[in-house]
């Protein structure tokens, strides 16, 4: 006669049975420690993720920059008006023309930039002019946030400016400025317009601040 099953069974049944004659339930196993298999010997080498703090803050890839199709885009959203000669200048931007070049340019580079300040110029300070002519501020691009009874462009409230600030930044880069860097835009805003204001040239104050965020990074590369 075969014991075995019984045996075996009895061997679960009795720890069992004696933990319930102690009014307890049975001890739950420990959990082991998680432990990383060891790295076969034929493994590629791993080089280690660069210090953070001697990489600018970053670790992973480099800034790619936008294509021709996605800045132009970008600026007609931002500014509700087109830069004249992005199609003329296209393939100096990157623009693959798939007859020599099969592959859109995506990384930063001083003709890009260049480029990008003739037009940011050319959008932002006729796009600041609009503004001026636009009696109802909730319908201007660049400056939504001041009053629409304000004359002078250089005795605007710190908290107008600020807030126009912050709306901009939202607008042209997807996250709003603050702390110090706020400050520091607040405060070039402000030098910006005296002088736009003396040289009669009030369409610059705006314009000016429309234009450093255009050719700013953050604007053209993710």
């Amino acid at each position: 006669m075969n014991v075995r099953p019984t045996v075996n069974l009895l061997c679960v049944l009795l720890p069992l049975m004696a933990a319930a004659a102690c009014g307890g339930e049975p001890a739950a196993p420990k959990p082991r420690p998680a432990e990383l298999e060891p790295l076969p010997d034929d493994h590629p080498s791993i080089e280690p993720l660069p210090d953070p703090e001697l990489s600018g803050g970053h670790v992973g890839r480099a800034p790619r920059r936008i294509t021709v199709a996605q800045l132009k885009s970008s600026i007609e959203v931002t500014t509700g008006r087109q830069w004249s000669k992005i199609d003329e200048l296209a393939a100096s931007l990157g623009r693959a023309d798939y007859a020599l070049v099969n592959a859109e340019a995506t990384e930063p580079n001083l003709v890009f930039a260049k480029f990008l300040e003739d037009g940011a110029r050319e959008v932002c300070l006729a796009t600041a002019d609009a503004d001026l002519k636009e009696s109802d501020a909730s319908k201007r691009v660049l400056s939504p946030e001041v009053p629409a009874d304000a004359k002078d462009l250089s005795k605007l409230d710190d908290a107008s400016v600020r807030q126009n600030m912050v709306y901009l930044s939202t607008r042209f880069w997807g996250q709003p400025l603050d702390g110090g860097e706020l400050d520091t835009w607040v405060s070039a805003y402000k030098n910006i317009a005296t002088r736009a204001e003396a040289a009669k040239k009030k369409r610059e104050a705006w314009g000016a601040i429309c234009i450093a965020l255009m050719t700013d990074p953050r604007f053209t590369t993710y």
